[in-house]
């Protein structure tokens, strides 16, 4: 698997800022008194550093050497153990709360997730918590995905140059094409990603199979209901 451009690398915090979905996240750590948290698909670590309290042992895992880079280069990056890989790196070791941000449930494949949430109940505790979220298949988001024309930003590296295209490749598989144009050396980085947009339905199913109760899921990052209309769907699940 080909790597994330550093560059794009250094705009993934700007495009994707602290908010209130890791507040949500804090506040269940904080709530279910966690001492140990893995966050899986960890990125550049912006979450992942702020769980990282005294007395609480934090590890994030991520398959990007280059979004790892970028996380243990930021102020207090020392609290956590960073791990290169995938579910299969995760240490089985009891933990107390797993999460998922950033949409990352969308980002495996369908065999890839059944062994990830198998990985992720193997390293809980009877108990233990798993949280994520996925955006809601009934809200469509890709309609709005797409760029009619091409936009540009100033970055430290020049004029970036961005535009979308967007595809239904299956029932429940969009795929999004982000093309990154850096005009100052006319280099195109382009982006292809297979997002698997799952059913409310289906994912209770995946997690029961994989030894989880689904204790709650909201339809915002406040705890309300789910609608059709609803962006996200917010997990809650203990381990059995």
């Amino acid at each position: 698997m080909t790597d994330l451009d550093p560059r794009l690398v250094e705009l993934y915090d700007e495009d994707n800022p602290d908010g209130p979905d890791h507040d949500h996240y804090r506040a269940l750590a904080d709530r279910s008194g966690a001492r140990s948290v893995i966050d899986l698909g960890c990125g550049t670590g912006i979450l992942t550093v702020t769980l990282a309290v005294p007395g609480r042992e934090v590890v994030g895992v991520d398959p990007s050497a280059t979004m790892l880079d970028r996380a243990r280069g930021r102020p207090g990056s020392a609290a956590v153990t960073w791990i290169h890989g995938d579910s299969r790196r995760v240490p089985g070791a009891a933990a107390d709360l797993a999460v998922m941000t950033g949409n990352v449930a969308q980002h495996i494949g369908d065999e890839e997730w059944t062994r990830t949430l198998r990985d992720l109940r193997r390293a809980l505790r009877v108990g233990g918590t798993l949280a994520f979220e996925s955006r809601n298949p009934t809200a469509q988001a890709w309609r709005g995905w797409a760029t009619p024309g091409r936009t540009v930003r100033d970055t430290r590296h020049g004029p970036l140059e961005e535009w979308n295209t967007v595809d239904v490749v299956a029932p429940g598989s969009v795929r999004l094409i982000a093309s990154n144009r850096f005009t100052a050396t006319d280099e195109t980085i382009v982006v292809t990603q297979v997002l698997r947009f799952r059913s409310r339905v289906e994912l209770e199913r995946q997690l029961d199979a994989a030894g989880f109760t689904v204790t709650a899921v909201a339809g915002d990052w406040h705890g309300g209901p789910v609608s059709d209309a609803s962006a996200v769907l917010v997990f809650t699940a203990v381990a059995r």
